[in-house]
């Protein structure tokens, strides 16, 4: 596998961002959501709410690629909690289960949050992700909350740091 790289992502980024969001909630949360909603995620749909997000100055968007694949994203923004807990939410950060172990992911968060306080929402039920996120000093802070997708509700912890 080449070296991987991360760089801010461009507004021809948000096919392949899209592709991998789809492709890694698929891998990440097959335990957590009926198969069915995970089979009907459209990879279109995505793109063009990808296209919106990396145009729009209020979230940072950083991709990995590993040549010229995205292999991960990282989101990062101001807090769409009504009270954040800190000044920067992890909204998002997604590796395919191909480049998990690459260091992908970490040098995803460095590049959005590096050390900085930050908080973030985890699927409550998700220990590989939670351990990373232990890793680089995120705890749960006793929030919790329900998220309908589709006709799945999953239920979320915040972790803070």
């Amino acid at each position: 596998m080449p070296p991987i790289r991360v760089r801010p992502a461009r507004p021809s980024d948000a096919a392949g961002i899209a592709a991998v969001h789809v492709q890694a909630w698929r891998e990440a949360y097959a335990h957590l959501m009926p198969a069915d909603f995970l089979a009907a995620l459209d990879v279109g749909r995505r793109e063009t709410g990808w296209n919106a997000i990396i145009a729009d100055d209020s979230t940072d968007v950083v991709v990995a690629t590993d040549g010229s694949r995205i292999v991960g994203w990282a989101t990062v923004g101001a807090g769409r909690d009504r009270d954040p807990v800190r000044d920067r939410e992890l909204e998002g950060i997604y590796v395919l289960a191909a480049a998990q172990g690459t260091g992908a992911g970490q040098q995803l968060l460095d590049a959005v949050v590096a050390d900085d306080p930050a908080y973030l929402w985890m699927a409550e039920d998700n220990p590989r992700a939670e351990a990373f996120y232990r890793r680089n000093g995120f705890t749960r802070d006793g929030a919790v909350q329900q998220e309908a997708f589709g006709s799945a509700t999953v239920h979320v912890v915040r972790l803070v740091r």
